[in-house]
């Protein structure tokens, strides 16, 4: 029996098989199909099980990590979205809050006012009100108001509702009969109510994230519905499981209920994917560079742990979004990013993409726009006829032609130069992104491995490392199918939150007590509801605190024990310590205020297992062959030697400047720098000494 795992992203979508053991079985990538993912992903899990010598009725498992979500939300192509609220806060969607994205612009469009996810016309309120904060009811939730506002919605066409009312995080009722007569009265609708969604505190953060559920709800649905139905056709009696942006999996029941859990799902696999790579050879920091055709993904992982966002820096597109999210920086640089001259003539590379069609100039499909793999290409690091499978046929006077008319004669450059510069900038972008996503954040990422995926991550990995002193770089055996393969080893999780808030020393501990209990039973009955037993669930508390005055809360895993007053000192300690490292200073006279809780329920993943190979009679790899290729900071073609990634044996090293190639990636290694293959068949990258 067989486990598979598919990513799909913006230019092509990657698969990997690998047996009950973690075994690697198979990998294939082809290109995406945008107007109907499932369509690549299908045809994409019947050409790897071939690769397998395997068929549909042999796998018990798949993952799949979607852009859907996302899709819809950054494309406008979600539902149309009406909202009930309460009456008075019509508005709140529109109003936000007071951030401006550019201070000094004397104009800026805002989203959430431009383009609302539920525009005024749809809004409709109702008359209830529940108190704050002890979430008593002070108005009666009129009913007839609430006939009235379905039957205005519904003879508007709306396809989504999503109910808000204010405080309802404290009591539910009131949002819980809403969301009954809605679903009741107009079956045909996708209904979404705040507290199923986002029960926390922050007005405005808990409408948007009610709002995006509702909106991106029916697409999501279709799919995965869809989706689920080519599996059962195809004769999979494999269990479906969807990745979220919290970096677990949850089942398609999960994923239809709460959609806005898997709007930035689709990173996440390379960092599970890194942190697996780096503890099978003993390295716990890790860093993990994911280069697509389209975007470039950085996670970073200290002490082997996914970091999470905070909820107040959850934004989806121009969108607030209040749900749990593994902290992933993604910038518009990949293989397929277009070089451009902006208006003032100031050369740039991305966010646009060429994507999958027409791709790069180079591909041969009408693509006339230069893209980082054109200039890898006139650069010598790219062989026609070398490349995965789903990759057409280089073509290297189409990305000369390309590169000389955009970008070499506007600029006045030599051909040669142009490229370099293209790759340059690309580097220079990530290594930025890179910056803020770790030092900006505490961390120092001279301390990290690098860890490489996707099919351009090997040939960005070593100069970025460079430019931030990073000492060590990982290519993995499969690194082109890297985030597949990090789905595969994913925990199946169930995350909730709720607000209880109050001052650390003057704690209702068994309010504290009671409310994670609920949780976490909440959770367990989800995991039981999938079939994992008592024994096989994991589980994780943490609390959400700040010093009082402050605007933003940090999360602090809880200590062990009774929840009492030990338990609330050594908690202070934990949020002490978390603070100093975050910013620098910590306040251990100033009191500390607990905001919200949360509960984690999860079954660990299996790990995918790199089978050890006997060491290399030679420490001394033979190249395939010589060929010029030129290197940042190097001035003239260099000497470059070619190696094939499968050829490659434990113990063997190389020296660059050296071009490493296998079906989905290829790999740089730059003068200065030198390669080894470890026991593991890793591909370990340092500085020459």
């Amino acid at each position: 029996m067989a486990r598979i795992g598919i990513d799909i992203g913006g230019t092509f979508t990657d698969l990997i098989a690998a047996g009950r053991d973690g075994q690697v079985l198979a990998t294939h990538k082809l290109a995406s199909t945008p107007d109907d993912p499932a369509r690549a992903a299908m045809q994409g899990a019947e050409e790897l099980l071939r690769k397998a010598s395997l068929d549909f009725a042999d796998v018990e498992f798949c993952c799949h990590g979607t852009t859907v979500a996302t899709n819809a939300l950054l494309e406008r192509k979600g539902a149309r979205t009406g909202l009930i609220t309460t009456r008075g806060f019509r508005d709140v969607l529109h109003i936000g809050r007071k951030d401006r994205p550019y201070n000094f612009s004397h104009y800026q469009e805002i989203a959430r006012q431009s383009r609302p996810l539920a525009p005024r016309r749809w809004r409709t309120t109702v008359r209830e009100r529940i108190r704050a904060p002890d979430g008593e009811v002070e108005v009666p939730l009129n009913e007839n108001d609430v006939l009235e506002a379905v039957a205005l919605l519904r003879d508007q066409g709306i396809e989504s509702i999503a109910v808000c009312c204010l405080f309802s995080f404290l009591n539910p009722e009131h949002e819980r009969r809403i969301a009954e007569i809605a679903r009741r009265e107009f079956p045909e609708a996708y209904v979404t109510a705040s507290h199923e969604i986002a029960p926390l505190v922050r007005e405005y953060e808990r409408f948007s994230t009610t709002a995006m559920n509702a909106y991106v709800g029916p697409v999501t649905g279709r799919y995965v519905r869809r989706f689920a139905s080519a599996l059962d056709e195809a004769g999979v009696p494999a269990q479906l499981r969807l990745m979220t942006s919290s970096g677990g999996m949850v089942a398609p029941a999960e994923a239809w209920r709460r959609p806005v859990n898997l709007l930035l799902s689709g990173p996440v696999g390379a960092l599970i994917a890194g942190i697996e790579a780096g503890a099978e050879i003993g390295r716990r920091n890790v860093i993990t560079l994911d280069v697509g055709g389209t975007s470039a993904d950085i996670g970073v992982a200290p002490d082997g742990e996914m970091r999470m966002r905070s909820l107040l820096d959850t934004r989806v597109g121009d969108y607030d979004v209040m749900t749990p999210m593994v902290d992933i920086a993604t910038l518009g640089a990949g293989g397929g990013s277009i070089a451009w001259l902006d208006p003032e003539g100031m050369f740039r590379v991305g966010p646009q993409s060429a994507g999958a069609d027409p791709g790069p100039a180079c591909y041969g499909k009408g693509g006339d726009r230069p893209t980082v793999t054109d200039a890898l290409l006139v650069s010598g690091w790219y062989r026609a006829g070398h490349l995965a499978d789903a990759v057409p046929t280089l073509t290297p006077d189409r990305a000369r032609d390309a590169i000389r008319r955009h970008v070499a004669k506007p600029l006045g450059l030599t051909l040669e130069d142009a490229a370099g510069g293209i790759f340059d900038i690309a580097v220079n972008n990530m290594v930025e992104a890179m910056r803020l996503a770790s030092v900006s954040k505490g961390f120092d990422p001279r301390e990290f491995t690098l860890v490489a995926y996707g099919g351009a991550g090997g040939a960005f990995a070593a100069p970025v490392a460079e430019a931030l002193a990073i000492g060590e770089v990982l290519i993995p055996p499969h690194p082109g199918v890297g985030a597949a393969g990090g789905l595969l080893c994913a925990q199946v999780r169930y995350e909730f939150k709720a607000t209880l808030w109050g001052d650390l020393d003057d704690l209702d501990y068994s309010a504290v007590s009671g409310r994670f209990d609920e949780m976490t039973q909440e959770a367990t009955q989800r995991l039981a509801g999938d079939g994992f037993g008592a024994d096989e669930v994991r589980l994780k508390l943490w609390a959400e605190c700040r010093y009082a005055g402050q605007g933003n809360e940090l999360a602090v895993d809880t200590p062990p024990g009774d929840i009492d007053a030990e338990w609330a000192e050594a908690l202070r300690e934990r949020f002490d310590a978390e603070h100093e490292r975050a910013y620098l200073r910590a306040y251990p006279d100033m009191p500390v205020r607990v905001v919200n809780l949360g509960v984690s329920a999860y079954v660990p993943g299996t790990p995918l297992v790199s089978a050890q190979a006997p060491e290399a009679a030679s420490k001394d790899a033979e190249p395939l062959l010589t060929a010029p290729g030129r290197f940042p900071g190097a001035g003239e073609a260099l000497a470059t030697s070619f190696y094939r990634r499968s050829a490659l044996k434990p113990g063997h090293r190389i020296e660059g400047p050296a071009i490493v190639e296998q079906p989905d990636t290829t790999t740089a290694i730059p003068p200065g720098w030198q390669a080894r293959v470890d026991r593991y068949a890793n591909l370990l990258l340092t500085p020459a000494t």
